[in-house]
């Protein structure tokens, strides 16, 4: 059990690290910042929501599954659009070196590979929820005044699979960014 608990406490510190590990396509938008971890967190949010507004999906599942989905950026780092065109990583071989030696590489690899593929009602609902959290970004952005978000929308919308996260974003799309305090914040400024 001692080599076990060392690889979690190793697998504890690597997964850590997703706080320092900067998501790479604000360099391409021309503004902003978010770190890995932090997309990871509202990912999973994202995820729990869109499985409440789905009937019969497991949400614990989805929410585990948003959690682990970028573990590899740690080991790869995070390519953003323009990097993949032109360099690959084997991210599915950083996840296993990750999580080898823990009592978790099983569970964990199968949720890995169930969001890799997007067979699933669940996979296809957190790939949406990835997608969900770059368009809030893209919102913010845009309404802060950075042009260039506009045209990322379209972009970002198309990508999505599932009636529930269509839906959500043609709500964020018509929503501002700080309305969720400016709107309270109207109605009584004390």
């Amino acid at each position: 059990m001692s080599d076990n608990i060392r690889a979690i406490g190793k697998l504890l510190f690597e997964v850590s690290m997703l706080k320092h590990t900067m998501r790479t396509g604000y360099a391409f938008l021309g503004s902003g910042k978010e770190s890995a971890a932090a997309h990871s967190f509202n990912t999973a949010f994202i995820a729990y929501v869109l499985g409440r507004m789905s009937p019969g999906v497991d949400v614990n599942r989805m929410v585990l599954m948003a959690l682990i989905h970028d573990i590899p950026e740690a080991r790869t780092g995070d390519a953003n659009a323009v990097h993949k065109r032109y360099i690959k990583r084997d991210e599915e071989r950083a996840f296993e070196d990750a999580i080898k030696d823990t009592f978790l590489s099983k569970e964990l690899l199968e949720l890995y590979q169930e969001y890799e593929q997007a067979e699933t009602r669940e996979a296809m609902l957190v790939q949406d929820a990835d997608q969900i959290d770059m368009l809030l970004s893209l919102r913010e952005q845009e309404d802060c005044g950075n042009p260039n978000a506009s045209m990322w929308i379209p972009f970002v919308k198309n990508r999505l699979k599932t009636e529930q996260a269509k839906s959500l974003a043609d709500t964020i799309i018509k929503t501002h960014w700080a309305s969720w305090w400016m709107d309270e914040f109207k109605k009584d400024p004390s």
